[in-house]
């Protein structure tokens, strides 16, 4: 099984530039062309939040419009910058089939790997919560199989990385969430967004993934002392092969503009040429 994980895309609305700099939308459309061309296709593409940068509409619309294009289903959860109403709105039950009218939490069946979608927002507020009700839906769903391999995807790491923004965030409930997830040796991972980069974290007896931007790089600063802001880069995406020996293997990938492969033997002719003149 192959799952392509994109994140954080803070699409502007139509014919806009997100924070009038970053063109997330070409972004995203890069994203969704490299995906489509992958060999093997993916089963699923996982958005795990912040789809919209402020939560519109028109945003979502956008963003709905550009993931309409990828070849294989994709599922989306809410990040703290998107409107959960909102979201399930535009998206609709192929994409955003929550089960529940006050979160969107979710599970998808069908695949090696059962994949189940936990809502971690708070309406009007940039940090995440796994609350009582949350943490309650979760258990029962994750007893439902508990041999069965499980991915989690949400958008708030339960960690902290080292990211002064999302560090300060906070994550109400992450206890709550932990005795809850160390109940269950299934769980493979839980990928996660919000703090632009790739990372991982050992956390109760399973592995926190966060995945990059497509394009906006926030600034790793281990003191938490630097000003806050982002760095324009190429836009990037993660995939998760589940393999044959039933091991979950991530990849980041970045899309550029070239990808020209070039064979290590003629690298090493050239060298040796070269050395001789």
């Amino acid at each position: 099984m192959l799952i392509a994980q994109i994140s954080d895309t803070h699409l502007a609305g139509w014919g806009k530039k997100t924070f009038n700099v970053a063109p997330m939308a070409e972004n995203l459309t890069r994203c969704v062309a490299h995906i489509n061309a992958l060999n093997p296709q993916p089963d699923v593409v996982l958005v795990t939040g912040d789809i919209s940068n402020n939560g519109t509409a028109d945003e979502c619309e956008r963003a709905a419009d550009i993931l309409g294009h990828l070849n294989c289903p994709f599922y989306v959860i809410p990040g703290n910058h998107d409107n959960r109403e909102t979201l399930v709105s535009v998206f609709g039950e192929t994409a955003c089939p929550t089960e529940s009218k006050d979160f969107v939490n979710y599970v998808i069946e069908g695949y090696p790997i059962r994949l189940i979608a936990l809502d971690s927002t708070i309406p009007n507020a940039p940090g995440g919560e796994i609350c009582e009700a949350r943490a309650a839906w979760l258990d029962d769903r994750l007893r439902e199989a508990k041999k069965q391999p499980t991915v989690i995807f949400m958008h708030h790491p339960p960690v902290k990385f080292g990211v002064v923004e999302t560090d300060i965030d906070g994550f109400i409930g992450a206890d709550r969430l932990g005795n809850v997830i160390e109940k269950y040796d299934n769980i493979e991972r839980l990928i996660c967004g919000h703090i632009h980069l790739p990372a991982l974290a050992k956390w109760r007896g399973t592995i926190v993934s966060t995945a990059p931007s497509i394009g906006m790089r926030l600034v790793l600063d281990l003191t938490l002392e630097l000003p806050s802001g982002y760095i324009l880069e190429e836009p990037s995406y993660q995939l998760h092969y589940w393999s044959p020996e039933n091991n979950l293997i991530t990849h980041t990938v970045i899309v550029r503009e070239n990808e020209n492969i070039y064979p290590f033997e003629d690298v090493e002719i050239d060298i040796v040429q070269r050395r001789q003149k």
